[in-house]
């Protein structure tokens, strides 16, 4: 990778100062989202067995879900950051109101189909499961479903934000929206022994609150972004084609990458309880190594895409090193302490002796890994951020099934290999993603046929 060097022609877009202030509040929002998630699995165990299994079964379709909405909403901050970057406002305002309308209306058209088919819907997915663990399963949908279109709305507006360099505000909603679901579970399973209720009706109510929020700011609070009537949010075929062209890609991008993991876990079940122990607890630590880099990776989208709609390419390149080489910082620091202390944190499972080995051998190659890591993670974002998502969902998926799956399958299931080969075959995955995205950047000609 070539030095930093600041374009030497032209007036830098994001200071040192702009960029602290855009950062840190989306390293702040990621860390939340671990932290609070470990917190509310402890909460939905204290209920009972049926409700943490009812609980899994409906999250692991609600995650699908989630990750639709994050794709078209990345594809809407991309859209946005554009139009801020060629300083057309109204085209920033309008494409911001065309993904709240889109958003919403594919969520409430999911809601409704949850609503009303739910408990169909989770016997097709699951069969037949014991009758108590179905029935907290379709209670937790019910009200899990009916928060999808204000989850739509909170996200879309934090998109819109993020769009114009207000992370704050977002992480702001994000830290109460957490705050009132953490209050509200202790309060319903302790308090009143509500049961999965207890554990679904505080996850609506601070969504419902949070994308009331959100909305309030952007009729109030928006700067560059505002959506200040309906009429915005009228449907406008070229911006919502523009807007999915990127959530497209993404989405399938996702959503094979999420069906690449359910095959790899499928092959790890079969290599005995040890490994599938020690592959679980890695693979939840591993999450703390993707922290700043998912956090910078929604930053470079905002620094990248109005660099991209000032037709500002030495920029745009610039800034994509600048964010690199920080990764890499944040990884020396929490890599370093992941090595070290990897008995340590792995204690906190209470493994076996032959599961924890195995997990210390997993969390310490992941950690030495992780140096190719960025590469192959964090530049895809710049690709998309200037309207390449149909590349990255090309590689990613060819590196997924012919890599990290086809691999892993022939270590394992053809050469007889123990757990840690399932991660070489993801490190291969890693290489092979970073020998294109890295050619793919150095001789990237996107600014040139604009």
């Amino acid at each position: 990778m070539k030095p930093i060097e600041k374009p030497k022609d032209t007036e830098l877009l994001f200071d040192r100062h702009h960029l602290i202030q855009l950062l840190w509040p989306l390293v702040v929002e990621q860390l939340l989202s671990v932290l609070v998630g470990m917190v509310d699995v402890m909460m939905v165990a204290y209920v009972g067995e049926a409700a943490v299994s009812g609980v899994a079964l409906v999250d692991s379709v609600n995650y699908l879900v989630i990750q639709v909405l994050f794709a078209l909403t990345a594809g809407g901050t991309v859209v946005c950051a554009q139009s801020i970057g060629s300083g057309d406002y109204k085209l920033a305002g309008k494409s911001g109101g065309q993904l709240l309308f889109m958003t919403t209306s594919v969520m409430l058209f999911i809601s409704a189909a949850f609503l009303l088919q739910g408990n169909t819907l989770l016997s097709v997915i699951f069969g037949t499961v014991e009758r108590d663990v179905m029935e907290d399963a379709v209670k937790y949908l019910a009200y899990t479903s009916a928060s999808f279109p204000f989850l739509a709305v909170y996200y879309s507006a934090a998109a819109i934000f993020r769009a114009a360099g207000n992370t704050k505000l977002s992480m702001l909603a994000s830290l109460g929206m957490n705050l009132l679901n953490i209050i509200g579970n202790a309060v319903c399973i302790f308090g009143f022994r509500m049961g999965v209720v207890g554990v679904a009706l505080p996850t609506l109510l601070a969504r419902m609150i949070a994308a009331a929020f959100m909305v309030y700011g952007l009729t109030h609070f928006g700067k560059e972004i505002r959506i200040e009537t309906l009429l915005q949010m009228k449907p406008d075929r070229v911006i919502i084609g523009k807007i999915l062209s990127i959530g497209i890609p993404n989405s399938v991008e996702s959503g094979l990458f999420n069906f690449g993991k359910i095959l790899l876990q499928s092959l790890v079940s079969t290599l005995g309880t040890a490994s599938i122990a020690a592959y679980a607890v890695a693979s939840n630590l591993a999450t703390y190594l993707y922290l700043p880099g998912n956090a910078l990776g929604a930053g470079m989208i905002t620094i990248v895409g109005q660099c991209y709609g000032a037709n500002k390419p030495d920029q745009a390149r610039y800034y994509a090193r600048k964010l690199l080489y920080l990764n890499y910082a944040f990884l020396l620091v929490i890599c370093a302490v992941m090595i070290a202390g990897r008995t340590v944190w792995i204690g906190f499972y209470n493994l076996s002796s032959q599961s924890a080995a195995l997990a210390e051998g997993l969390l310490l190659s992941h950690s030495v890994a992780m140096v190719i890591w960025p590469v192959a993670f964090l530049l895809p974002y710049y690709f998309r951020a200037v309207g390449k998502a149909a590349f990255t969902m090309k590689v990613a998926v060819f590196a997924m099934a012919v890599f990290r799956v086809g691999l892993a399958y022939l270590f394992v299931g053809v050469w007889h290999k123990n757990v840690l080969w399932v991660w070489y075959a993801m490190f291969a995955d890693w290489l092979f993603r970073i020998i294109v995205y890295g050619y793919g950047f150095m001789k990237d000609d996107t600014f040139s046929q604009t």
